[in-house]
């Protein structure tokens, strides 16, 4: 399996910092309460407190590793994961968890979030923190489209955009850059289809060098 062959650059910023007013700590692995499980190495570990209480978020990514299954040893596999746990005193429950994979890929892969693309935010002013999660997974050998995908949490409800970043295979010829809205993106507030599109519009350009 060959790593590596693309340098990966997404043009463009969202400043989390203009949008969001939640309030955010950082932890380490070694702060997180004991009764917390994931899977994978720690890419953000936050804490915030809102109306539903004591949020805690972790993102998690597998890394590329050696696929079970497969017929051949360059089969790779590589996973990413988000949780989201409320703390009560001594108490852990867990509201939610994203998984998303690729597995038995023979050419490079990836299941990464994107740099400096996680936020929570309160767009709707209702007390209540909404989680951002960007993310791309792919297995490809060639200069095309990889899947692309927002995942917000708000309440527990999820809401997803889907599409493909946008490449230039040649000057001035592109392609990928779709996307669709799920219903409840479609049906929920316009505040957050606007900031999903912003937030795709910053990352959806890839470029190899």
């Amino acid at each position: 399996m060959k790593k590596g062959i693309f340098t990966l650059l997404f043009l463009g910023s969202l400043t989390a910092a203009a949008q969001n007013n939640i309030n955010l700590t950082d932890l380490e692995a070694a702060q997180l309460p004991k009764g917390i499980k994931y899977s994978g190495k720690i890419r953000t570990a936050v804490r915030w407190i809102d109306e539903l209480g004591d949020n805690i978020v972790i993102t998690t990514e597998t890394g590329d590793t050696k696929s079970k299954s497969g017929d051949s040893d360059d089969y790779r596999d590589a996973t990413l994961y988000a949780y989201h746990f409320l703390t009560f005193g001594d108490s852990i429950r867990q509201t939610w968890k994203v998984t998303d994979f690729i597995k038995e890929c023979p050419f490079d892969i990836e299941a990464n979030f994107i740099n400096n693309t996680f936020q929570v935010t309160d767009l709707n002013k209702d007390g209540i923190g909404e989680v951002w999660l960007m993310y791309i997974v792919a297995c490809k050998s060639d200069v095309s489209p990889a899947d692309m995908k927002v995942i917000m949490y708000q309440n527990g409800q999820k809401f997803a955009m889907r599409g493909q970043t946008k490449v230039e295979p040649s000057k001035g010829k592109f392609l990928g850059g779709n996307y669709k809205f799920d219903k409840a993106f479609t049906e929920g507030p316009a505040e957050f289809r606007d900031f999903a599109k912003k937030m795709w519009n910053a990352h959806t350009m890839q470029k190899w060098y």
